[in-house]
Formats: structure tokens, sequence, C-alpha cells
């Protein structure tokens, strides 16, 4: 049973982190559509952003095993 509850923690953050860097990619990508010159900053902010996003669903792994191998 705990492995259920942890398969089910670990599918949910990573739906929650998939949603969250498909609304950062696409704004970024209109940002850069209205303002071309800041390209290069966007982009970085962008990849921090996702970065910090894809954090939560790594987090959530080490969590559920930590939980089930206990």
């Amino acid at each position: 049973m705990n492995a259920i509850a942890a398969a089910i923690a670990v599918a949910i953050a990573a739906l929650s982190a998939s949603i969250g860097n498909g609304m950062v990619i696409s704004k970024t990508i209109e940002s850069i559509a209205r303002q071309p010159e800041l390209e290069g900053k966007l982009r970085m902010t962008m990849f921090l952003g996702v970065g910090l996003i894809e954090a939560v669903p790594i987090m959530a792994v080490v969590i559920a095993f930590i939980l089930v191998f206990r």
C-alpha cells in the first residue's frame, strides 16, 4: 500500500511539474516574441525557473523512496 501511495505522489508531482514547465516556456516564448532584444536574459531566467520546477518531482521521488524503503 505504501508503494501505491508513493507512486501516486510522484505521478502528481511529475504532472504538476510538466504543467509548470509548459507555462514557463510558453510565457518565455511570448516574451521573446514581444521583445527580441531581451532574448538572452529571458532564456537564462527561463532555464533557472525550469530547473527549480524540475527539482520538485526529484524531491518527491526521494521522499517516496524514503517512505517505501524505511
